[in-house]
């Protein structure tokens, strides 16, 4: 499934596409610093989406929606490559790197569900 872009709060020019849609990708990173919102029901998903694209903080909003209450505000923590589910790592590690205040993200489904996922940073 191929990412979707997340929007752009600081301008509200609407949809932003992701570096993968550009046709080109982040190189060199071995590990990212990175955040996700997963939902079982795409229903659910489709509600914390909306949310975004009203300006919340990613962070808030995943602690509101995300059913992975592992870490608060969706932080994975640093990652590296391997260490994720195949679809999630490498829709995480083509995202460049945001804040949870203006957020770049995407959405991806893997077998535990429906993932927005933002990355703060690489290495």
């Amino acid at each position: 499934m191929a990412p979707k872009a997340g929007k752009n709060k600081k301008d509200g020019s609407g949809d932003q596409k992701s570096t993968a849609e550009k046709g080109g990708k982040q190189k060199g990173a071995q590990s990212i610093n990175v955040r996700h919102i997963l939902c079982e029901k795409h229903a659910k998903k489709e509600e914390a989406v909306a949310k975004l694209g009203e300006g919340r903080k990613f962070d808030e909003v995943a602690r509101e929606y995300s059913e992975d209450k592992a870490r608060q505000g969706g932080s994975l923590g640093w990652k590296s490559r391997g260490s994720l589910l195949p679809e999630f790592e490498r829709v995480a590690f083509e995202l460049e790197p945001s804040t949870t205040a203006n957020p770049k993200w995407a959405e991806v489904k893997t077998a535990e569900g429906y993932h927005l996922v933002m990355v703060e940073g690489r290495k």
